[in-house]
């Protein structure tokens, strides 16, 4: 955290004079009643102290808030959900724009479309569509905000049915560095719509975001089943036979972590080393009970919690495990394999965690999110099979850097499976989005010099101006 200096208290008292006027919302600085807790991210690890928060109730007071910033030269950042494991949320000595009271959400049935403001959670938006039987791909926990998950590509329950939460943009309300407003679509300002579509926050606030939906539910059927650690190589490779034969309806992944001391868990299961598999069948739930069987079967389990759910309620299914306040630092690699080597470090990481919150992950991937091809979004190449995420999840803050080291090694020894690639919302640390003599890094820094040359928005993973 850096300290209050007099650089930020100068933006505050000229953002609130320049401001007041034109932004209906509140306008936070240090030392007001409400400002600590407003800078709190859902990522405990991380606290930053801006010189001004701005909670805009429109598009035009975002625009108002973007001309301030960019006039003054101040760092900026955009809170959606403030759920990013990077803390991008937030910014020191800056000014942050808040789109927390945007985030109303309208759904016509008919044409299967939802417009959602840019301060709508995933829960905001399914309980929203769910009355109409739609959904929107989405992620896997309800609080998460929609503009950084989508902006940087979208893994969730839906992903193989129907690709990544950008693949289900139909439009976007965007306020660039300039101050303009700008739609951006297939059909206007493409360019800016291929980069948002996968580039992250580099190129505006995303005000509006406006997705094609998808029937789903009411109720779908939700595999969750937990198995002894001990029995691991031969669950994850009968997991692994069953991705490669799974219909696109089905959606998986493997977890490797520890039971917690807590309801639901019978109490002779909580504490134990599990390998659980996780998964939906987005289609009927009778058809996803018949070809989710075998997931059922793969050895002995400890226990199964598999049921036919609400499919709101799978969406919040994975809450509990990620609350506010707690200490999270995350990497990730694509898998270019998922042979026997590479299941067995894969168990002997998670047998190394230093915290029992966290987890070693494996996502099943392909389907429709694979059919798109990699130069059509920013997001870039789809083409493995899977997705490694290694999760540090504690809560002391002495434990820091031994969780931190524990991640970064985790990926160093998987290295070797991968495609030497990561997916960026998995990644705690600003880093560029491809390699820089890339042909999508080189479009991706034209794009940002067209729509933001001074580099405006850079509390993200950047992407640096050609």
């Amino acid at each position: 955290m850096t300290t209050h200096n007099n650089r930020s208290s100068w933006i505050g008292r000229e953002g609130v004079a320049a401001l007041a006027p034109i932004v209906s919302g509140d306008l936070l600085r240090p030392g007001d009643d409400a400002f600590d807790a407003a800078t709190a991210l859902w990522n405990g690890a991380i606290r930053r102290r801006p010189a001004l928060i701005v909670r805009p109730a429109s598009t035009e007071e975002v625009s108002a808030a973007v001309r301030f910033a960019g006039r003054v030269g101040a760092p900026m950042a955009v809170r959606s959900g403030g759920h990013n494991v990077a803390g991008f949320a937030m910014c020191d000595d800056g000014i942050v724009i808040d789109l927390s009271s945007m985030n109303s959400v309208n759904v016509d049935a008919e044409q299967r479309l939802a417009r959602a403001g840019g301060g709508a959670t995933w829960g905001d938006l399914d309980r929203a569509t769910q009355p109409h039987g739609l959904a929107a791909p989405g992620g896997l926990v309800s609080k998460t905000g929609i503009g950084g998950l989508t902006l940087g590509g979208g893994l969730g329950f839906m992903r193989r049915q129907h690709g990544l939460s950008c693949d289900n943009l139909a439009s976007v309300k965007i306020v660039t560095a300039d101050g303009e407003i700008r739609r951006a679509s297939v059909e206007e300002n493409s360019d800016l719509f291929w980069g948002i579509r996968g580039g992250g926050g580099n190129f505006g606030v995303v005000t509006q975001f406006e997705y094609h939906l998808h029937p789903i539910g009411p109720e779908v059927m939700f595999a969750f089943i937990l198995y002894s650690v001990e029995d691991g190589l031969e669950v994850l490779r009968g997991w692994r036979a069953f991705c490669e034969a799974a219909p696109d309806e089905v959606s998986s992944l493997a977890i490797c972590g520890t039971a917690p001391a807590a309801d639901p868990y019978p109490p002779e299961v909580q504490g134990r080393q599990f390998v659980a598999i996780a998964a939906v069948h987005s289609g009927s739930p009778e058809e996803g009970e018949r070809v989710m069987q075998p997931l059922r079967a793969l050895g002995r389990p400890l226990c199964d919690f598999s049921e036919r759910s609400l499919y709101i309620e799978v969406q919040s299914a994975f809450d509990e495990d990620y609350p506010d306040g707690r200490r999270y630092y995350w990497k990730s690699l694509y898998l270019d394999r998922f042979d026997d080597a590479a299941i067995e470090r894969v168990l002997e990481l998670a047998a190394s965690r230093p915290s029992p919150l966290s987890t070693v992950d494996v996502w099943q991937l392909g389907g429709a999110m694979a059919r798109i091809g990699p130069d059509a979004t920013a997001f870039g190449p789809r083409d493995a099979p899977y997705l490694l995420g290694v999760e540090a999840n504690w809560i002391d803050s002495a434990d820091d850097e031994t969780n931190r080291q524990w991640t970064r090694e985790a990926c160093a020894r998987m290295s070797r499976f991968s495609t030497q690639t990561s997916y960026l919302n998995f990644e705690p640390d600003p880093m560029a989005i491809s390699q820089p003599e890339s042909a999508r890094q080189k479009r991706l820094a034209e794009l940002k010099r067209r729509y933001d040359p001074d580099n405006l928005f850079r509390n993200n993973h950047a992407i640096a101006p050609s």
